[in-house]
């Protein structure tokens, strides 16, 4: 089991300490986890693989220069980031130029980080303030 899970952070593309951070795990254990000295709960590992973009439907992989990956499922037409964030697009990626493809794929994914970012601190600002928007 400890390679399962080594195997699922390897594919994220992030680090022990990121990984750790982004499914609320102490880094220790994670470790730990990886190392072979513990073993995570079945549960545990179901939980992160249902989080992660591994699956046997991704059917490429796009990478991009700086080597952030992304996953793009045929079957749904989903491109998903190394953490989990989806966007279900509706166009054939299929004859786009391989070369354009992740440049194209990464600026959809950046202007996405910035609405999400956007949205989350509206969210935050109408708990704390009596905002009323027309």
């Amino acid at each position: 089991m400890s390679i399962n899970i080594k195997e699922y952070r390897k594919t994220t593309g992030l680090s022990q300490t990121q990984f750790a951070d982004h499914f609320g795990i102490p880094v220790s254990t994670l470790r730990k986890w990886e190392q072979g000295e513990a073993k995570p709960a079945p549960y545990i590992i179901k939980m992160i693989s249902m989080l992660l973009p591994v699956s046997k439907d991704i059917t490429r992989e796009i990478v991009t220069q700086n080597g952030t990956a992304y996953y793009y499922e045929e079957s749904s037409g989903t491109l998903y980031d190394s953490v989990g964030n989806s966007i279900q697009i509706k166009c054939d990626i299929e004859s786009v130029k391989p070369k354009n493809l992740p440049l194209y794929v990464s600026d959809l994914f950046e202007s996405f980080y910035e609405i999400k970012e956007k949205f989350e601190q509206d969210c935050s600002w109408d708990k704390d303030e009596d905002i009323i928007w027309s």
